[in-house]
């Protein structure tokens, strides 16, 4: 009786843990399956060399690579002085529901108050709303982001109290401007999630550049690739505007070019040769490209 005893009690004790055993493998499963919000780490180098290029040269990047589309179109610059560029951090808001309101933790617990302490100098806030027309803010909220010295916000929604938000100074991109209150259409949900804005994916610590022409986002994962190809792109089109200043005619001896595929004999690459730019210094010629 006393070893069918101890051998029940081995029996139960292995049952407990191979069901704690498949419980962690289902956690680290489940892990594996979403996959990682942040897909890489941007030094605040190369976010300064990022931010030094056009929004229309990153993008250019990016479509060299095969990359899909990556311009925001639904935000654009609340003011004409307005540039940003920093790593994102993310805030999704969700259709508002009771239970949702009831659920999301209260007051300064709030998941866009956690966004916020999250952001300085070198953080963009990017809010994807439900709606371009809905709330995702204004003065009151919006005040903490201007003592955090924020470098950026960033929303396919619209935002309210224009005029103040202006007078904060930090940049804005958003669909539009509003008077409604947003709570009762949406409620903030999670902080530092992968959100879509506009159709394009978002991931925390991916680069937000922003200016006159629009918002950009560089995958934090190809951001060293995107400024090589980008930056590359941005002085051989330096080179071809002095020249067509400088011998006014049609701009298509030169231009248009892809990168990766200037032949060093053609007119471009003649003309790019002449400023000390070859395939052993360049990746924008033919068999000289590292992407």
């Amino acid at each position: 009786d006393s070893l069918t005893m101890l051998s029940s009690t081995f029996r139960r004790a292995a049952t407990a843990a191979a069901s704690r055993s498949n419980a962690t493998i289902n956690i680290a499963q489940r892990t594996m399956a979403m996959g990682p919000a942040q897909g890489g780490e941007i030094s605040d180098e190369l976010l300064s060399k990022l931010g030094s290029l056009s929004t229309q040269a990153l993008v250019d990047g990016l479509w060299v690579m095969g990359w899909p589309a990556a311009q925001i179109d639904g935000a654009r610059p609340l003011h004409p002085s307005h540039k940003c560029v920093g790593r994102a951090v993310t805030l999704n808001f969700v259709p508002a529901r009771p239970d949702i309101a009831a659920d999301k933790p209260p007051g300064g617990e709030s998941p866009e108050y956690e966004a916020f302490e999250k952001c300085g100098p070198n953080e963009v806030l990017v809010m994807s709303s439900v709606g371009p027309w809905e709330s995702v803010g204004g003065d009151i909220k919006f005040l903490r982001l201007k003592q955090r010295n924020i470098g950026g916000l960033v929303t396919d929604g619209s935002v309210r109290d224009t005029d103040e938000i202006i007078n904060y100074g930090f940049p804005c991109f958003s669909y539009s401007t509003t008077a409604r209150q947003g709570p009762a259409a949406m409620q903030p949900w999670e902080c530092n999630g992968v959100v879509s804005v506009s159709g394009v994916t978002v991931r925390p610590g991916d680069a937000i550049v922003g200016d006159q022409d629009g918002v950009v986002v560089v995958p934090a994962k190809v951001a060293e690739k995107v400024y090589n190809i980008a930056h590359g792109r941005e002085e051989i089109e330096e080179i071809v505007k002095e020249e067509l200043i400088k011998n006014p005619g049609p701009p298509g001896k030169y231009y248009p070019f892809m990168s990766g595929k200037i032949k060093v004999d053609s007119p471009l690459g003649k003309l790019l040769a002449t400023k000390g730019i070859t395939p052993e210094n360049s990746n924008q010629f033919e068999g000289s490209a590292d992407w």
